[in-house]
């Protein structure tokens, strides 16, 4: 006994072809967009966790702000971060040393152009 579409009970029907192609467009955008941003995101990383190292070391906490500014400019140059002097803040308190740096990324692809915002940070205890 077959259905009025020509098909055994129970068949599925095919994936129609125009879903199939929309599926991998959208697939593909995001493996697109993955390997734009993706860079981005893995320098950050390793932008906070330098900063994070640098206030546990021992002794940063009698560093000068200009010295501490300028070892986080150095590390940001060598990741390839957009990174300004006037991006580091440095704090002291009874607590220890806190920097914090807040920079911008432009990413520019054919169809899409944005700022990705980016707030590393860290503090000794």
């Amino acid at each position: 006994m077959y259905s009025p579409e020509g098909q055994p009970p129970g068949a599925v029907n095919p994936l129609p072809r125009w879903r199939l192609v929309a599926g991998c467009l959208v697939l593909a955008a995001l493996v697109f967009f993955a390997f734009l941003f993706a860079p981005v995101y893995v320098r950050n990383l390793q932008f906070q966790n330098y900063v994070e190292e640098m206030t546990r070391r021992v002794g940063a906490d009698k560093q000068a702000d200009d010295v501490l500014r300028g070892q986080v400019l150095q590390k940001a140059r060598e990741l390839r971060l957009p990174v300004a002097g006037s991006d580091v803040h440095i704090y002291r308190s009874a607590e220890g040393l806190r920097i914090d740096v807040q920079y911008m990324v432009t990413v520019n692809a054919p169809f899409y152009s944005g700022n990705l915002h980016f707030y590393p940070g860290a503090g000794s205890r």
